[in-house]
């Protein structure tokens, strides 16, 4: 894809706003009227862009019917285990959970900060990078994060629990929605349980929120004013579908799109549907890479982010380190937002192939790469986790979390680790059976 240049615009809105406030300074006359008609300019332009017709042919091979996206996919195993492996599946959830956390703890005080400044302020700190551990210091430590956090929790020496973040309270939220409405919740279910839990929301989320708070049906409120359905934030949503169908790719992604089906359209949606059947394939594979090619097996097979993966899978063996790998994601998707779903995607690739079954390497190169870091990070430490077990995590990583999660959630403000683990396994027992 090759995005229009729109740089001119930003800088032509910024010198307008300017100039009003001058002319204002200066007493000219009419100052208003010319914002009006400005103003109805864009708006006009706005609605124009809205209105283009979409190319029918990609449209085709990017359906956002749950049917019409299977019959699209490539041949996979579509379920690998029969039923839960109780002798592995338990050490294996935890691994995951406790993998995700991990990866997304590490990465939220340095969200989106670029490589040179994170390196920076290892070098200050005296840590490793990419890191090894739970950064030693932060900038701004009191500054809450979600009005909750202070910033200072998410380091070393500050842990008490796990802080919170929007990653985890998706995962959370996942359980919840299973445990109100059942494993055949609908996307009207999704749509109940966010405004029951979900006490605010960003970018396409806020939208669905917003929509959802207007009377919009859950089928509607991701089309309705979203420019952001192709954006990371269902993605990140994946990882309770891959932790109640281990084994079974094709049902958790099933359970993904009924999930991301009320916020997002097309990357969007195969976004979340890949990870889930990747985390759910994990839990059967002893190689996190066969994971994510499993996970493909859930996605159209022509839609843009399958030929993102595909390429990412493919040239992964020539990428060396977290500098390689976001220079090269940057050269291949250049004007794609930090946020959206295939860049994040290829670098949560790229970590996990660096890094292989090092669970440290994985978290700490996926962190060091940048981008919407703490998202990555969660997601190929959850992969990873699922692959190697609990047992194949330094206990460095989780001996702070006192078996304790933070959270926003509305009425739920704090998890146990134990309970959280427990009631996947349950309710992946059930849908089994």
């Amino acid at each position: 894809m090759k995005y229009p240049k729109t740089h001119d615009l930003k800088q032509l809105i910024q010198q307008i706003e300017l100039y009003t406030q001058l002319k204002a300074e200066y007493g000219a006359k009419g100052v208003n009227e010319v914002i009006a008609q400005t103003r109805k300019a864009l708006r006009a332009g706005l609605t124009q862009l809205k209105k283009l017709p979409d190319d029918p042919e990609l449209s085709k091979q990017e359906p956002n019917n749950l049917r019409a996206i299977q019959a699209l996919r490539p041949p996979g195993p579509r379920r690998i285990w029969t039923g839960v492996d109780k002798s592995t599946y338990p050490d294996r959830l935890a691994g995951a959970f406790i993998g995700r956390l991990a990866g997304c703890t590490l990465g939220a005080p340095v969200e989106f900060w670029p490589i040179e400044k994170m390196a920076a302020l290892a070098q200050e700190n005296g840590d490793n990078f990419p890191p090894t551990d739970y950064w030693r210091h932060v900038p701004e430590p009191k500054k809450l994060r979600y009005q909750i956090s202070p910033i200072e929790t998410y380091t070393h020496g500050r842990m008490d629990g796990v802080p919170v973040d929007d990653d985890i309270a998706y995962t959370l939220l996942g359980l919840l929605i299973v445990e109100d409405f059942g494993p055949d919740f609908t996307t009207e279910d999704v749509g109940k349980a966010w405004l029951k839990y979900l006490p605010y929301a960003c970018t396409a989320e806020e939208i669905a929120l917003n929509n959802l708070k207007l009377g919009i049906s859950a089928g509607r409120v991701a089309s309705k004013d979203n420019p952001y359905c192709e954006w990371i934030g269902a993605d990140i949503r994946s990882d309770p579908w891959g932790y109640l169908a281990p084994g079974w790719p094709e049902k958790a992604a099933e359970l993904a799109y009924r999930d991301a089906y009320l916020s997002h359209r097309r990357q969007g949606i195969y976004g979340e549907m890949f990870f889930a059947a990747a985390i759910a394939a994990a839990f059967a594979t002893d190689d996190p890479v066969e994971a994510l090619r499993l996970g493909l097996t859930e996605i159209p097979h022509r839609c843009v982010l399958a030929k993102a993966i595909r390429w990412a899978l493919r040239i992964a063996p020539q990428i060396k380190n977290h500098q390689h790998a976001r220079t090269t994601v940057d050269e291949k998707f250049p004007g794609m937002s930090g946020v959206h779903t295939i860049n994040n995607a290829c670098l949560t690739v790229f970590g996990v192939t660096i890094g292989g079954r090092d669970f440290s390497r994985v978290i700490g190169e996926t962190v060091a790469m940048g981008l919407d870091n703490d998202c990555t990070a969660a997601t190929a430490g959850s992969i990873v986790g699922a692959v190697v077990g609990l047992k194949g995590i330094p206990k460095r990583w989780h001996k702070n979390f006192k078996n304790t999660i933070h959270s926003y959630l509305i009425g739920k403000r704090r998890f146990a680790i134990s309970d959280v683990l427990r009631r996947f396994e349950k309710h992946a027992w059930k849908l089994h059976q």
